[in-house]
């Protein structure tokens, strides 16, 4: 298969775009330039070619990374795909020609600089779904509860799982201001989750007692505080501070 082509794919965005983009680049046998979205500046001297996502073609490729590579590939490429990592769409489809080549093995090769990267890029996804986990505070808005983040990775689908376990009883929205993703949890005669994507989000504010809840929180987390044992360099640590603007404790009153 020839690299770097004088070419640049354009897709929707979306994961099953991406599995389309794969699919061309194994039928065409060549490598585009780059890839980029459709709502990106179209700031490029090569040739254009529009990927349209085509959903029973994206399972095909998933179909096909599983059985002639692995499970785990699969499910690596699939988170791989939520990841901020750099030219992430060319790394995996580097990654997955290499799979066909090598099989189940190819998450061995480390000293592979594509390998390597994107082993080191599902652990910040997964470092970073950990911290989300622990710092996500929700807001009481009546008839249901509401949560911000602002992560650098896409976690919102890696973390939904957690929260509709633990809050299976209550409806419950995660903004993931980031990206524009919203995952919308919903109790009744069947209860179920939706990921959908907007442009902005307009949260209520939250009414008297949830304000009073808030204040009693940030005087909890004050007051523990032992003043002969603060230590401001562990905490940023222990709790980044890219985190502290979606947590109440750190809120003005």
């Amino acid at each position: 298969m020839s690299d770097g082509a004088n070419i640049v794919y354009r897709y929707d965005g979306s994961y099953q775009g991406f599995l389309c983009c794969v699919a061309r680049c194994c039928n065409e046998r060549r490598l585009p330039q780059a890839i980029q979205l459709l709502d990106e500046p179209q700031g490029t001297l090569f040739d254009v070619q529009v990927i349209d996502t085509q959903p029973h073609l994206a399972q095909q490729v998933e179909r096909s990374v599983k059985e002639r590579i692995s499970p785990q590939v699969r499910d690596m490429l699939r988170r791989g795909y939520l990841t901020c990592m750099e030219e992430k769409e060319l790394r995996l489809i580097r990654f997955l020609l290499l799979g066909y080549r090598h099989g189940a093995k190819v998450t061995e090769l480390s000293v592979n600089e594509d390998v390597h990267a994107i082993d080191k890029a599902l652990l910040y996804l997964k470092n970073e779904a950990h911290y989300c986990v622990e710092f996500l505070r929700f807001t009481d808005c009546g008839n249901f509860l509401a949560a911000t983040l602002t992560p650098n990775n896409r976690v919102l689908p890696v973390i939904a799982g957690h929260f509709t376990q633990r809050f299976n009883t209550e409806n419950f929205l995660i903004y993931d201001k980031t990206h524009g993703m919203v995952f919308l949890h919903e109790t009744g005669a069947q209860s179920r989750g939706l990921f959908f994507l907007t442009d902005s989000l307009e949260l209520p504010e939250a009414g008297a007692e949830e304000r009073r809840y808030q204040d009693l929180w940030r005087r909890f987390y004050d007051t523990i505080a032992v003043e002969g044992r603060i230590n401001p360099q562990l905490r940023r640590g222990n709790m980044p501070m890219r985190y502290w603007p979606n947590m109440t404790e750190f809120q003005p009153a």
